[in-house]
């Protein structure tokens, strides 16, 4: 696949290249799936895979073993790796699996034709096959149809599509909402059947599959159709709604996630989360195993919507009690999530003005150096333990609010607060 920072004109012209020396080596060879699909809805493909006759040996005899691997060979795919920004391109060679065994991988496949190979595929609009050089479309599977109807339709049976990998209920979900396409009644209903078994899907890729839907456009009607199929349910319980109130709060949360500037999984986590119990994220983030990173910026912008939406106006509160949120290095995101909040009326304009603008002010403004240090109050005489560090953020706010502004008055402060004068 094809890495972001790849120039989109040497990765297709990469990709054209795979197909011209494939065919000249007498195999029949095309584009295939997402990339077939974004060329006919006018979009510039993120990565590009190609389809062949060739066996994989054979594909690694063309181009060579230092610029090829055969991670995926047990499957027949061969990766090649283009030059300096083309990325790299996935070469298939026509297959039909073998039955599924564990919900997401075939115990083993049988090279076949194109026609075959289209078969096996997910949906219709990713069971295309394009020659890059002509333009021809080969559709074996009714994909051109779907593409010009707006329609996610899985192929042939979907009971057995879903049942095969458990993970195209979440790819079905994405698709439709990115594209603003409709889900066809059938695949739904089988989806809806067979939500249950969408728990089985490994964390990460259940992790992969939401952090796509939260990032792209069409991200709240993903959320919409999460909890319409039972998905929500099964996937993030401790968030999902079980009540008719609850569901008017997910819709609600969808709207604000789609009214987001820019959306991540932290941010639609923390939205979602944000009347659930304290626990509730913690434990979709262990779940889910989300980084560090994620989990920290989950939690923090949920505690932040809930430390600056309390009631009062935290612009007239001391500035020591907000400028922990303002410093905070997702201080931007959390000011997203408060102007989205407010353009669906659930929070109040005013405050994500604000706060948005406190996110600009210069850093030195926002997050001075610190007066003190803990070895400064040893030096003065305060005896280490919890003293020290109670006196630290004493000090820290006092600072922050300007009721003081240099070394002298810090210490002076510290130890009047246990009694005594400096030098004392």
């Amino acid at each position: 696949m094809s890495a972001p920072h790849n120039d989109p004109a040497a990765a297709r012209a990469f990709a054209a290249d795979v197909v011209d020396r494939l065919r000249a080596a007498g195999h029949e060879t095309y584009w295939a799936g997402g990339c077939v699909r974004d060329e006919l809805l006018g979009r510039v493909p993120a990565d590009y895979d190609v389809a062949t006759a060739a066996p994989p040996h054979i594909v690694r005899d063309v181009f060579g073993q230092r610029r090829t691997l055969a991670v995926g060979a047990a499957f027949g795919v061969i990766t090649v790796l283009g030059p300096r920004g083309a990325g790299q391109v996935e070469v298939a060679t026509f297959r039909a699996d073998r039955d599924y065994t564990d919900g997401r991988h075939p115990a083993g496949v049988t090279f076949c034709s194109a026609r075959e190979d289209a078969q096996r595929r997910d949906f219709t609009i990713n069971g295309l096959f394009l020659d890059p050089r002509t333009g021809a479309v080969h559709d074996f599977v009714g994909g051109r149809e779907d593409l010009a109807r707006g329609i996610v339709r899985c192929i042939g049976v979907p009971a057995l599509r879903f049942g095969e990998d458990h993970l195209r209920m979440l790819r079905a979900v994405r698709f439709t909402a990115f594209f603003g396409f409709t889900l066809d009644r059938e695949s739904r209903q089988a989806l809806e059947r067979m939500v249950h078994l969408a728990g089985t899907v490994s964390p990460e890729r259940i992790a992969a599959e939401l952090r796509a839907m939260a990032s792209r456009a069409g991200r709240g009607r993903a959320l919409e159709l999460l909890e319409e199929t039972g998905l929500a349910r099964e996937l993030l319980p401790e968030v999902a709604p079980a009540h008719e109130v609850d569901r008017n709060c997910w819709r609600e949360a969808a709207g604000i996630v789609a009214a987001l500037d820019g959306s991540d999984l932290p941010m639609t986590l923390a939205i979602l989360g944000e009347q659930a119990p304290d626990d509730a994220l913690p434990r979709i983030a262990a779940r889910l195993r989300l980084s560090n990173r994620e989990t920290t910026q989950t939690l923090g912008i949920r505690a932040g919507v809930a430390a600056l939406c309390r009631g009062d106006d935290p612009a007239a509160r001391p500035w020591s009690q907000v400028q922990p949120w303002v410093a905070r290095d997702d201080a931007p995101l959390l000011a997203d999530v408060l102007r989205a909040r407010a353009a669906v009326g659930r929070g109040s304009p005013e405050v994500a003005a604000w706060f948005t603008a406190q996110t600009t002010r210069p850093r030195v403004e926002v997050d001075p150096p610190p007066l003190l240090s803990g070895s400064d109050l040893l030096a003065a005489g305060v005896p280490a333990g919890r003293d020290v560090g109670a006196a630290l953020q004493r000090i820290r706010a006092l600072q922050l609010d300007g009721a003081i502004s240099t070394r002298e008055q810090a210490i002076a402060r510290a130890l009047a607060g246990r009694g005594r004068q400096p030098g004392g």
